[in-house]
């Protein structure tokens, strides 16, 4: 458990030294926005990029593994999104913020630092196809929806098109798209500019984990919502155990990959899900206090579930 405790808590320390930070200088939220330009922009693209271009061409088409990752996650978010319209009586947008803080993890920031530190760098491609295909879903999801409640205000047509240009325009998604180039045709950049790559892609995870500290404090949890009693067990809790179902009964998977994939299942809230709620104006507040809380909560369950499967007292697949 002290190799886990040496993994995690270095790593939850560095948001925990955002958080301080930002308490104790008082800095407006716009003091953020260039480090947040880098981290998006630059430097967790550099780490895609890096990490598959490298990646043999066969692995970055496992539609299987991503059919079957889109599957869980949004079984979770269907079971929250009933919840919020049908126990809560909730609207349809706020139903999708709710469904969205249980099934958007923080596979940006936390996902692809974490997971390598854990597996290594054979955790790479999961990554980028989780991260990938889940964001471009998370991004048709919710102005649809939003849409079909009545709260979006553009026509068909101009959303699908800002939907489109949103994934296709999207850094990471663009990053990912240029290392499937470099791994289909071998590409070899110049050493200048590897180191350049790697200089950025070592500053990725640092950078994005103290950014989301800072984040964190800029938005005080004012009251705990009630829907946090279902919201938070359904994304720390169930949604990784469904993952590991889903995956187990799908196929045989590399190991790591299963591994990967339910780690992602299980990091807290993503900080997109109160955007989004800012977007529209809708639930958020509560949607900064799921992000805070699954956090906090984060701590401790991520540290477990790592334990679980580094000792190997959690099966790679449950029906091999």
């Amino acid at each position: 458990m002290s190799d886990i405790a040496g993994l995690v808590l270095p790593f939850f320390g560095l948001i925990l030294l955002g958080y301080i930070t930002a308490k104790i200088k008082k800095e407006p939220a716009e003091a953020l926005g260039w480090l947040n330009i880098f981290i998006i922009y630059i430097s967790l693209p550099a780490l895609f990029f890096k990490l598959i271009a490298k990646t043999p061409v066969e692995q970055l088409t496992r539609f299987d593994f991503i059919v079957t990752d889109l599957a869980a996650t949004y079984t979770v978010f269907a079971l929250i999104f009933a919840a919020g319209l049908f126990l809560r009586r909730a609207t349809i947008a706020e139903s999708t913020v709710q469904g969205l803080g249980a099934a958007y993890g923080n596979i940006g920031y936390m996902g692809p630092g974490l997971a390598l530190l854990a597996f290594g760098e054979k955790a790479a491609v999961p990554v980028a196809l989780v991260f990938c295909f889940e964001n471009m879903l998370h991004f048709i999801t919710a102005p649809a929806l939003m849409a079909f409640g009545g709260d979006e205000k553009r026509s068909p047509l101009i959303l699908m098109r800002d939907v489109l240009l949103k994934i296709v325009l999207h850094p990471f998604i663009l990053a990912t798209a240029a290392g499937f180039v470099g791994a289909a045709f071998h590409v070899d950049p110049p050493v200048p500019v590897q180191r350049l790559i790697d200089y950025l892609a070592q500053a990725a995870a640092p950078c994005a984990l103290f950014a989301m500290g800072v984040t964190l404090a800029l938005r005080p949890l004012k009251r705990v919502p009630v829907e946090i009693g279902y919201i938070v067990p359904a994304k720390l809790i169930l949604l990784p155990i469904i993952m590991y179902l889903y995956l187990s009964l799908a196929g045989n998977f590399d190991p790591i990959w299963v591994q990967t994939a339910v780690l992602m299942a299980a990091l807290p809230t993503a900080t997109n899900v109160f955007v989004i709620g800012q977007q529209y104006n809708v639930w958020q507040e509560r949607a900064s206090a799921t992000i805070l809380i699954t956090t906090i909560i984060s701590v401790g369950s991520v540290s477990v579930l790592l334990y679980l499967m580094k000792s190997g007292a959690l099966a790679p697949d449950l029906f091999p």
